[in-house]
């Protein structure tokens, strides 16, 4: 799901279980899944589609923020 997905679900009052866990494909990066109702999961993409990957957790908590989420869980 892009960010403009969410904001745009966010401000139509949908909510998501947030949580932050650890890229398989390279452990030290953070990637962001998005789970809504039961069986229904997103990862937080770029334009082309891609799985966007964060080196810094401080940094992806503030886009997350950003992107109006108030909550996540965090898989160490």
């Amino acid at each position: 799901m892009r960010r403009e997905d969410i904001q745009s679900k966010q401000a139509q009052g949908v909510l998501f279980d947030t949580h932050i866990i650890a890229n398989p494909a390279n452990t030290r990066e953070w990637i962001v899944l998005l789970k809504k109702g039961v069986g229904t999961s997103f990862f937080l993409v770029d334009d082309q589609e891609q799985v966007e990957s964060f080196c810094d957790l401080n940094s992806l908590i503030e886009d997350l923020r950003l992107l109006g989420i108030k909550g996540a869980e965090i898989h160490l």
